[in-house]
């Protein structure tokens, strides 16, 4: 089950990464004056554009003295990182503004109100879609494929090379990867209407 492992490795890492690198990017966006926050924007926008198999390959030739594993969290964590950005950004918007003139009347300081008060009510609205964005993550890691990175996918393809049943072999992946993703949907599904429940 090594290949088990490497998928969700990378799902796991990756999602670490992009959660914490998502939410700087936005506060980012959101606090630095408009010429820096143009430049964070117009990078988040370059990788968000770029194919991840295009990402996973220049990186994979550049830092060769990288694990293929190491390549590949860090692609997955900084890629995704720039989706939930905009995740983060529209929870934060949504926070009402009275929140943010009670924080000035209270004289409180900017970190404590980005993190007593904003942070905390943007992640309410913006949990279930990350929770999302790790699936896709999850369903994308067949792209490991393309730096050698021994994940389900590439591994039923070898066993279907050497038995010359590619259909089991691929099936038998498919069905993996729906075992996993199920359960983490109807989590995600009850969160939300958890989250739902307390607003």
């Amino acid at each position: 089950m090594a290949f088990l492992k490497v998928t969700l490795l990378v799902t796991v890492a990756g999602t670490i990464i992009a959660s914490i690198l998502g939410l700087v990017i936005a506060i980012l966006i959101m606090v630095l004056p408009k010429p820096l926050a143009w430049i964070v924007k117009w990078a988040a926008n370059f990788i968000r554009m770029t194919p991840i198999i295009v990402q996973l390959i220049f990186l994979f030739w550049t830092f060769l003295w990288l694990d293929p594993i190491q390549i590949g969290i860090i692609v997955f964590g900084i890629h995704y990182a720039t989706y939930m950005s905009e995740v983060y950004r529209a929870g934060i918007e949504s926070v009402p503004k009275g929140q943010w003139e009670a924080t000035t009347a209270l004289s409180m300081s900017a970190v404590r109100t980005w993190r007593k008060v904003i942070i905390p009510q943007a992640l309410r609205s913006t949990v279930p879609s990350l929770g999302n964005y790790a699936i896709s993550m999850f369903k994308d890691t067949p792209f490991l494929f393309v730096i050698s990175a021994a994940e389900m996918v590439t591994v039923a393809q070898t066993i279907g090379s050497e038995t010359f049943r590619y259909n089991e072999a691929i099936t038998i992946a498919g069905l993996i990867f729906l075992a996993a993703s199920y359960p983490t949907a109807v989590l995600i599904n009850r969160l939300e209407k958890r989250l739902a429940y307390a607003n």
